[in-house]
């Protein structure tokens, strides 16, 4: 998934993350993954509402620290019984687990403007932890004099781990459902003292 193009002030492109408190913008925010299907397809979808915290120190940008909650329900594969039954009871079970949620404790940076997010993963009633690779796109002003930040960010996950079992292979001949997901985020973020 691609960083969405956002418009900054003329003349003027990406610049340097201000530190603060920013809130994720769930109107520019998306939570997309992928898990291999049979032999030769993948089924891909979307999380659609995502909300959180994060804080960005301009002084240790490995400091970096996350919030993230989704609403398990809000997930879009573009077949809606695929839909209703990815978030029903035999796998994220959205009605009695609505939310899932990610928690930072650590960042390790991997490259200019590349970081290892380290935290949790929640999903259900499971916590484990989850690295995330992330990729930040700078800076931008907003119409309004508002700083805003971008990320795009990868992981992978088992998710039986997490006990999400249906479907599961249980040989090496089967071509069901694969037990790896690929996460990919677009995340936008304002920051708090503007993002009322």
């Amino acid at each position: 998934m691609l960083m969405k193009h956002r418009k900054t002030d003329a003349g003027t492109g990406p610049r340097a993350v201000l530190p603060g408190v920013y809130l994720i913008d769930p109107c520019r925010s998306t939570l997309g993954f992928s898990v291999r299907h049979g032999v030769v397809s993948s089924v891909c979808g979307t999380f659609t509402d995502l909300a959180g915290i994060l804080k960005f120190d301009g002084a240790r940008p490995t400091g970096f620290e996350a919030r993230v909650s989704v609403r398990s329900g809000s997930l879009r594969t573009g077949t809606g019984r695929r839909d209703a039954h990815i978030t029903g009871p035999d796998l994220l079970d959205a009605d009695t687990f609505p939310l899932m949620s990610f928690r930072s404790r650590g960042a390790v940076r991997a490259g200019d403007e590349r970081f290892r997010l380290h935290g949790h993963l929640r999903i259900k009633d499971i916590e484990l932890p989850l690295g995330i690779d992330l990729t930040l796109g700078g800076g931008a002003p907003g119409p309004n004099g508002e700083n805003h930040v971008g990320f795009v960010g990868t992981a992978a996950l088992r998710r039986s781990d997490w006990g999400l079992n249906w479907d599961m292979p249980r040989g090496s001949r089967d071509v069901l459902t694969g037990d790896t997901v690929k996460l990919t985020l677009d995340v936008s973020a304002v920051a708090l003292e503007r993002a009322a």
